[in-house]
């Protein structure tokens, strides 16, 4: 019987070394080393996301990212295509998708400065937290002035639709009783939240293709420590 467990325990040697190893791999390259190799990863990952969405056709060619019409308009698109509306609602989807390519087009020196400005405790919360952990480290540094430079982008895409000017009338007094989000109130809003959405889903994407495979990863600091990981 103890034979039995002093060959087990021989066993589990290699398996708790290599752990060991690991654990002390990560105690060596923490701080300084984990937050440049984090910061080259999400700097990667940002270019990358403007480059495959801040193009033409990056949301109205990609079905996953393309921007629907507000649900206010989709719940009587049929009535509308009935009355021979279909190609202004045509017109009204390919604006928003390329009002949210040309905005994103114009992201990455603000996703770049949020990740320059980052802590080396930013960075241990991003490595050791959830899924959304860079999302929510997006969100909260670069929401407001992202917002702010998308927003007068898809205005300018939009204004001169009809349909886009009719929707924001309507859906304005429909959200003073609660009947439309107001986040949804306007085409502006609409589109620049979800082309948002989208670009902080990308980064977070290629983020985690780079936990996954750090041979993907441009900085040798990033290979580094994402192979620790």
């Amino acid at each position: 019987m103890h034979r039995r467990r002093f060959v087990f325990a021989l066993g589990l040697f290699p398996l708790l070394a290599s752990r060991a190893a690991r654990a002390g791999l990560l105690d060596a390259i923490s701080s300084k080393d984990a937050a440049a190799g984090l910061k080259q990863a999400l700097e990667q990952g940002a270019t990358q996301a403007v480059a495959t969405l801040g193009v033409v056709d990056g949301f109205q060619g990609n079905p996953r990212f393309r921007i629907p019409l507000p649900d206010a308009i989709r719940q009587i698109e049929p009535a509308l295509r009935l009355m021979g509306q279909g190609p202004a609602l045509d017109e009204l989807q390919q604006a928003m998708n390329r009002a949210a390519e040309m905005a994103v087009a114009e992201a990455r020196p603000l996703l770049v400065g949020a990740v320059k400005q980052m802590s080396v405790q930013d960075a241990r919360s991003i490595l050791g937290g959830g899924d959304d952990s860079v999302t929510q480290y997006f969100r909260s540094k670069t929401l407001t002035p992202l917002t702010q430079k998308f927003q007068p982008v898809v205005s300018k895409a939009t204004a001169k639709l009809q349909l886009a000017d009719q929707y924001n009338q309507l859906a304005s007094q429909a959200a003073a009783f609660g009947l439309i989000k107001n986040e949804d109130a306007n085409v502006e809003r609409f589109v620049t939240r979800r082309a948002l959405d989208a670009l902080y889903l990308r980064i977070a994407e290629e983020e985690r293709a780079i936990r996954q495979n750090p041979a993907e990863a441009v900085g040798s600091i990033a290979r580094k420590v994402f192979g620790a990981l």
